[in-house]
């Protein structure tokens, strides 16, 4: 048995990462070894390491210099040795009181519970000071030559220490106390083996200099602990044999881990045997993220697949051998009820409205939680396993948050990134997760973090900062790119580089873009040329239509935009007959009952209105609840006079930037973009026209403004929009993230 009695900052938390991790690593995996952090921060600054998936939780914790002792697990205190703490203990009141007229005297701002913590200078009367804590009964301890500490007396970190130890009954054989400060003194005065980490304050250097029960070592940290391991015979099991020169193995800089809940292939029954076929569509975000191992570079594919039976064990295959000789199918076995509780059920229910801040729907459950923690930990684990020494990881979406931190647990020297697919709420929104603490404490193990726009970027470093202490390092103009104060999601300034903890994490914003050219190629096909003819004479020449994409789902608004249309015809009845919607409305994926009241209520209000307003040849609504090939759907984007994209919240929504890549096309007669205010890709678009979805009258009203444009403005609008949007396409946006993952490989530690 192992009782490691640690100091944390300097100690514990210091170090190279690489010593960190072993010594994390053994405390893990050794049930035998208890943990105590010893250490002068208060308990409120201790408790956010209990969230970090990194590093280990302890048994007990005792802080405030002694003063506080904790269960590392409850935070319940101790007794009796609490108690008699409090005993000894007059009040930070009357300490401060008595001390405050004393010249070079300031007291810390940090949090503390029965002690008085300052910082003092050569002014300081250390005589006086001394003089007055003796008459309050405490004690006075210096360290480093400007941090004071009131205790009550007789009380420090060996003390509390000593007392616990008593209390346990552990043997003192078995004990070994870690620090770097003349704050630790006391732990080395208990009569327990100790080490003094490299790089230590020289005053304690020089106060343990020649105690035999007392190592020196040369490993700052983590790599002093493990040092000691290996000096104390009594603790040679916990020692895990690193080389003393620490060599590391050549890093798999080529070698790309793609980390997605889907595969990049298709699934398909062909004469009772499964096949793989590639994706319906060539066009979306997979086509692109493929597009990086099409030269040959070294990679696997991580996703579920669906099994029959749970814990069943998938080997690697090619995803296509031919065109990616190097890139492998990572596949975790998943069963239908599995993926169903995971995806379907829990991250729809509890964090998908949660994110888009739809919180009156969202719906919290444990088991289910515990449930996604396990999937996260599969998607973790199998990553680990098929990663080269540090290799890049990039993770994707909501549905995998808990996986970079135990990632980083299992795999330390990985360059771990993680995108973002949807948007991320504000602090007071997101944080009534009940998890918040550990999906954050998670997120803070990459490197790299990727959101869609500023908006988001900046949403979470508040989200972090509600949680733990944050310094913001860098950041980086907006404007140049985003609209700024004209906009709702709009802002001037963004983080780029955050200090969170013992954590430095980067931070950008990467819109994703469409494939144009496989746009353009789509609609230049003669077949489609002739269908967008066929749909234009049926709509007649004289019309204007005004076209609505969108899935299924309350967060897209469908309902209002529907309810916002009848008003328009009750308001202007003279574009009755001269004006149509098309509205397509793709179904969610099968199993998704949370959207079945939505289907009902949007089928009726779409049957009302039709039923009250149409007449021979003319529909006021044309209504389709399927899904579209994506070739054909650029056809209705081509013939369509105006996109109404009205989401209450989205991501981003690649609708719009589709609807652009096609008319951007057109020589004349180009179409109108309306956008919701609260869509992201509304701060990339600047010649759209911006709607309130949540207002009936903005939405009447710019529609109307739409119906009404001069065709001049119009060609001048879609021209701007298909420039950006054919710059910033789906390539832009891969290369730019990957050069970002690839750019920060330094930033950390990292061996």
């Amino acid at each position: 048995m192992l009782l490691l009695a640690t100091d944390l900052d300097g100690t514990f938390l210091g170090g190279k990462s690489a010593d960190k991790q072993q010594l994390y690593r053994v405390i893990r995996e050794n049930p035998t070894v208890r943990l105590v952090f010893v250490t002068g921060r208060g308990l409120e600054t201790v408790i956010p390491l209990l969230n970090d998936p990194v590093i280990p939780n302890p048994d007990y914790i005792i802080c405030d210099v002694g003063a506080t002792v904790v269960n590392g697990r409850t935070l319940e205190p101790i007794q009796p040795i609490q108690s008699e703490i409090e005993n000894r203990w007059p009040g930070s009141l009357v300490v401060n009181n008595r001390l405050k007229d004393i010249r070079g005297l300031k007291r810390q701002e940090v949090p503390m519970t029965r002690r008085s913590s300052y910082f003092f200078d050569h002014e300081t009367d250390m005589e006086q000071l001394k003089s007055f804590a003796a008459e309050l009964g405490c004690d006075v301890l210096v360290s480093a030559g400007k941090f004071l500490d009131v205790l009550p007396p007789g009380v420090n970190k060996g003390f509390t220490l000593k007392q616990l130890v008593k209390l346990l009954s552990v043997p003192e054989d078995q004990i070994l106390v870690a620090g770097d400060t003349l704050n630790d003194l006391s732990l080395y005065q208990t009569g327990y083996k100790g080490v003094v980490v490299g790089a230590a304050e020289p005053a304690l250097v020089e106060a343990t200099a020649g105690q035999s029960l007392i190592y020196q070592a040369e490993r700052p940290g983590c790599g002093g602990i493990l040092e000691a391991f290996r000096a104390f015979g009594a603790f040679n099991q916990y020692d895990p044999a690193l080389e003393e020169s620490n060599e590391m193995p050549a890093a798999g800089e080529n070698q790309l881990l793609m980390v997605y809940h889907r595969l990049p292939y298709e699934i398909r029954e062909v004469n009772g045997e499964r096949k793989h076929v590639p994706p319906t569509s060539p066009n979306g975000i997979i086509p692109s993220l493929m597009g990086f191992f099409r030269e040959g570079r070294s990679g696997t594919w991580i996703a579920w697949e669906e099994v029959e039976k749970t814990g069943s064990q998938l080997r690697n295959i090619y995803i296509d051998e031919e065109k990616y000789p190097n890139l492998l199918a990572g596949r975790i076995g998943l069963t239908k009820k599995e993926v169903e509780l995971f995806y379907k059920v829990f991250s729809k229910e509890a964090f998908w409205p949660t994110i888009f801040s739809f919180i009156d729907k969202a719906s919290f459950n444990h088991d289910h939680w515990d449930h996604y923690v396990r999937i996260n930990r599969l998607f973790a684990e199998k990553t680990a396993k098929e990663a080269d020494y540090g290799a890049n990881v990039w993770i994707h979406d909501y549905n995998l948050w808990m996986v970079p931190g135990i990632l980083r647990q299992l795999r330390p020297d990985l360059n771990i990134a993680f995108f973002h697919h949807t948007s991320f709420p504000p602090a007071d929104i997101f944080n009534i997760i009940p998890w918040r603490g550990d999906i954050i404490g998670s997120l803070l193990q990459c490197d790299y973090i990727g959101f869609h726009i500023p908006r988001y970027a900046e949403n979470f470093v508040d989200v972090v900062r509600s949680l733990l202490p944050v310094t913001v390092l860098e950041e980086q103009n907006c404007t140049e790119r985003f609209l700024s104060y004209s906009c709702p999601l709009g802002v001037e300034k963004m983080p780029r580089l955050i200090e969170a903890g013992s954590r430095k994490v980067k931070l950008g914003a990467h819109p994703i873009g469409v494939h144009t050219g496989y746009i353009k190629e789509c609609y230049e096909k003669a077949q489609r040329r002739k269908l967008v003819q066929q749909l234009r004479d049926q709509v007649g020449e004289n019309k204007k239509i005004v076209l609505s994409v969108e899935r299924l789902d309350y967060v897209k608004g469908p309902l209002e935009k529907i309810y916002a249309f009848q008003e328009f015809l009750e308001e202007y009845p003279e574009f009755h007959g001269k004006v149509e919607l098309i509205n397509i409305c793709t179904p969610p994926a099968k199993g998704m009952k949370i959207y079945e009241k939505v289907q009902q209520e949007l089928e009726q209000a779409v049957g009302k209105i039709n039923g009250k307003y149409s007449r021979i040849g003319w529909t006021p609504i044309h209504f389709f609840f399927r899904s579209f090939p994506f070739e054909e759907l650029v056809a209705y984007y081509a013939v369509s006079d105006i996109a109404w994209i009205t989401p209450l919240r989205d991501g981003l929504n690649l609708v719009a930037k589709e609807y652009v890549a096609v008319q951007g096309l057109k020589e004349e007669n180009k179409g109108v973009v309306i956008i919701s205010e609260f869509a992201g890709v509304s701060v990339e678009m600047g010649y759209a026209l911006r709607t309130n979805p949540y207002d009936k009258r903005s939405l009447k009203d710019v529609l109307l403004q739409a119906i009404l444009m001069e065709p001049e403005e119009r060609d001048m609008r879609m021209s701007r929009l298909f420039d950006t949007v054919n710059y910033y396409d789906i390539g832009y946006w891969s290369n730019d993230f990957m050069q970002e993952m690839e750019s920060i490989k330094s930033l950390q530690y990292h061996f």
